[in-house]
């Protein structure tokens, strides 16, 4: 591989995604505030950083997954970051899912100093980024794609350019309200099937292929069921989110009413510390009101 890749953020996603970058044979530079993170890639023969100006430096395409819009921000203007490290021809991918109107503003400034940038947000969960089938939603230039996409093939199956600059971001958070409206229909059937005395497995096994069938009821239903809460997506990055959703069509003037919903019962769960648990949880709200648990055993 030609083109030298830089990564910054080796968390829930970005551990997996670094990971398939390496098997498809790319150089990898890494960087992560939690330094012990890089350790498993550096034994293995990637370089690290000392700082995000350093993985830039390093690097022809940086790619950026972090948790938020102030950690995007940060990492790429702020003071040792990827735009006093990166060079005239250089390109950004930012994979976290941010504030649409911040992701122009920083693709602004890198353009300013002749680097490019796409805002490519990515689903999945952390089962696509460690088997390379993420969902890739990408914003930018019909050139920079055509460069990007040796990097996207091996971190991602199904990898859609969707517009012009922070539209990755829009269709990502349209992907965030299906997701979790999604979980909330789901959760509502497994208890109603709870309640009327149903097998839980008989009943996923007859529904999830039908026309009712979504990816977080094949993927997330047997969770539930089998009381198994480790994330695939933690419901305080999910509420991260839904406060961008909701923001945004607060200031388009449209409703999302039932993504406002989800908000307020992930609201609940966190006041309970169950935030770092995954989104699959919302469940748990309900059963708090329904008295019964959607379980198995």
């Amino acid at each position: 591989m030609s083109e030298k890749i830089g990564f910054i953020g080796l968390g829930i996603m970005g551990r997996g995604m670094v990971d398939n970058l390496m098997k498809a044979g790319f150089a990898v530079t890494v960087w992560n505030r939690t330094a012990s993170r890089m350790e498993p890639f550096l034994e293995r023969g990637a370089a690290g950083a000392v700082s995000p100006k350093a993985v830039a430096a390093a690097s022809d395409i940086t790619i950026i997954c972090v948790s938020d819009t102030p950690d995007v921000e940060a990492v790429v203007l702020g003071e040792g970051g990827v735009i006093e490290g990166a060079a005239a021809g250089d390109l950004v991918i930012d994979m976290s899912t941010i504030n649409p109107v911040n992701t122009v503003e920083i693709g602004e400034q890198l353009k300013a100093k002749g680097v490019a940038m796409l805002d490519a947000p990515i689903s999945g969960g952390s089962e696509g980024a460690a088997n390379g089938t993420l969902s890739i939603m990408i914003g930018g230039s019909d050139d920079d794609v055509a460069r990007a996409m040796p990097c996207f093939e091996a971190m991602g199956s199904t990898i859609t350019h969707v517009g012009e600059a922070g539209a990755g971001q829009t269709v990502k958070l349209s992907n965030q309200i299906l997701c979790v409206v999604n979980m909330l229909a789901a959760s509502e059937a497994l208890l109603f099937a709870q309640a009327g005395g149903v097998d839980l497995d008989k009943m996923l096994s007859a529904v999830t292929g039908g026309a009712a069938g979504s990816w977080m009821l094949a993927n997330r239903g047997p969770q539930v069921i089998n009381d198994y809460w480790a994330p695939g997506f933690s419901i305080d990055l999910q509420q991260k989110d839904l406060r961008l959703v909701l923001g945004a069509a607060d200031e388009m003037g449209i409703p999302v009413i039932a993504t406002a919903l989800c908000f307020n019962l992930y609201r609940t769960l966190q006041a309970q510390g169950l935030g770092a648990e995954g989104n699959h949880g919302i469940i748990k709200a309900l059963e708090a009101m329904a008295g019964l648990k959607a379980r198995l055993t």
